[in-house]
């Protein structure tokens, strides 16, 4: 079945087919040719998959720092992400500092990376190889996977559609950081709506609900999403 993409650009829209063999942002970077900006995801959920130039955020990701510790313990505090990151304790800033610091560092399987727009930092990204994880590994579907957990922490740039941007930047990054990696992998709680539409809109699956041990004893019933990278990104 031929896939069809559309790459939206200040007002004006193209359209382009996906080859045999081709990914779809390999698809969408072609069709754009020699316009001025490069394809981004808009909604690759539908049988169109849907790119957009935009010309006016752009989205970066730099690896945190500790200076930045005091930023996210802020971030964390705010009622939009401690609904969903409560189980880590009470987000002060020397619980925080204690949870990031080796992250930071370099001297866990994790990489934290803070994402900007426009040069402002907004929230930030960890990733890491769900196999180094041992527990984690028992359920998840593929240890090898790279998996990932995401925030943005500012409230006023919170439901304007920087979620996928955001998360674009950091499969690019992660792409060229780790290219054998085949599948990236994240496990929303399956009330988090908003979030399993951003990974929907990025070409994330759903897979199987699994019950997640939490660091307070509880439990979060999630959902596993897997993206194929050679297909999406490759």
């Amino acid at each position: 079945m031929t896939i069809r993409l559309t790459i939206a650009d200040r007002g004006h829209e193209l359209s382009g087919v996906v080859r045999d063999g081709e990914s779809w942002r390999a698809a969408a970077v072609r069709t754009a040719g020699s316009l001025s900006g490069v394809p981004v995801p808009l909604d690759l959920s539908g049988e169109v998959k849907k790119f957009l130039i935009d010309h006016d955020r752009a989205v970066t990701l730099r690896p945190m720092t500790r200076g930045d510790l005091p930023k996210v313990a802020q971030w964390r505090q705010q009622p939009h992400v401690l609904q969903w990151w409560a189980a880590d304790g009470e987000p002060t800033l020397e619980r925080v500092t204690e949870q990031y610091s080796a992250d930071i560092d370099g001297t866990s399987p994790t990489r934290i990376w803070v994402a900007e727009v426009n040069g402002r930092s907004v929230g930030f990204v960890q990733d890491y190889r769900i196999g180094d994880y041992p527990e984690y590994a028992l359920l998840a579907p593929d240890p090898d996977a790279i998996g990932m957990d995401y925030a943005i922490g500012e409230p006023e740039w919170v439901g304007r559609g920087l979620g996928v941007p955001i998360l674009w930047a950091w499969m690019l990054k992660t792409q060229h950081r780790l290219p054998a990696a085949a599948a990236y992998f994240a496990a929303p709680d399956h009330r988090n709506a908003a979030s399993l539409r951003v990974l929907d809109k990025l070409g994330f699956e759903q897979g199987v609900w699994f019950d997640e041990p939490q660091t307070d004893s509880s439990v979060a019933t999630v959902v596993g999403c897997t993206l194929d990278v050679r297909r999406v990104l490759a």
